[in-house]
């Protein structure tokens, strides 16, 4: 059976998910250690070593995102991440910065080490790289690969693969995206906030309501209609003739459809997007793909999706597994 890999932005959030079925959960601490650093969500120490002893305790495992790239001058904040996260009982540290897998592998080399989404690792030779010099124990790829991609990457690395199947889709090189820095100044490579709502505005002008990111309109709507969140990536742009959803529409990912396929590829664990999201949301996608991943491993029919109230938009669509915004 694939490995469910479940999002946990609070402790709360954590144990919906442990209970909801989730094999593992991934968090982190609060602060600018990992890419999802809003208010109120994440993790102090004491949180952490109480979620790991539940999770153990419930089978589960838990994954510490510290997946920013530290600031000059300031690493200690993110060697203190990987040697709290070690203490708390963590069964790996999610890790992108080239620096920090290097200190975690002679400071912590028991610790296991995951190459995080943020690194951008999408090929052969990239993974075989962090494998070979840091001892990488399995990668997440970013969501720019068909499945058939997926395939030809697992045949050549002899480390595990994870995969992002629901949630938020991020249509650029993740680790490498800039559009947020530049709008707001707030980096979600290395502040961990990718459009913070401390920079959206909404506005009524000429009977529609705008929507802005960091004093950029990114969406106009008819003033009734909803008002999908300024997520530049997901904006609406004018190329030659063509205005509209360039990139992407503002939908979310739903790969469960693909399971058998990324099951065939090689794919070791699939990856629920949402630490922003609410322990009630967790526990209803859990559910929904720890029954899909069961009946995908005793070679069942997969149940029906019924997930798309939760999606952003109410609309899903399986992103670059099918390339069809490339």
């Amino acid at each position: 059976m694939m490995e469910l890999v479940c999002p946990a932005g609070t402790p709360a959030a954590l144990r919906a998910a442990v209970k909801a079925g989730a094999h593992t959960v991934y968090c982190g601490f609060a602060d600018e250690t990992n890419a999802r650093n809003f208010p109120g969500l994440n993790f102090s120490r004491e949180d952490l070593a109480e979620a790991v002893q539940f999770a153990h305790v419930h089978g589960a495992k838990v994954l510490v995102a510290i997946n920013t790239f530290p600031r000059a001058g300031a690493e200690a904040l993110w060697h203190a991440a990987v040697r709290d996260a070690e203490q708390a009982g963590a069964d790996a540290v999610i890790l992108a910065d080239l620096g920090l897998l290097d200190y975690a592998a002679e400071h912590h080399p028991a610790l296991r080490r995951h190459l995080s989404v943020q690194a951008a690792a999408a090929n052969p030779d990239a993974i075989n790289f962090y494998a070979e010099t840091f001892g990488v124990r399995r990668v997440v790829l970013p969501r720019v690969l068909t499945v058939a991609e997926i395939a030809a990457i697992n045949s050549e690395i002899d480390v595990e693969t994870e995969v992002f199947v629901f949630g938020g889709l991020c249509v650029m090189a993740e680790g490498r995206c800039s559009l947020s820095s530049y709008a707001t100044g707030k980096s979600p490579n290395m502040n961990g906030v990718c459009s913070p709502a401390s920079h959206v505005v909404y506005a009524e002008e000429g009977g529609e309501l705008a929507a802005r990111l960091g004093g950029y309109t990114i969406h106009r709507r008819p003033k009734d209609a909803p008002a999908p969140y300024p997520t530049l990536c997901k904006g609406c742009f004018t190329s030659g003739a063509q205005t509209g959803h360039i990139f992407e529409d503002p939908v979310s990912l739903d790969a469960t459809e693909l399971i058998p396929q990324l099951a065939k590829a090689g794919v070791t664990a699939l990856k629920i997007e949402g630490r922003q999201r609410s322990r009630a949301y967790v526990a209803q996608v859990v559910r929904a793909f720890r029954g899909a991943v069961e009946a995908q491993a005793a070679g069942q029919p997969l149940p029906k999706s019924a997930l798309a109230k939760l999606t952003e938009g109410q609309a899903a669509t399986t992103g670059a597994y099918a390339k069809t915004w490339r």
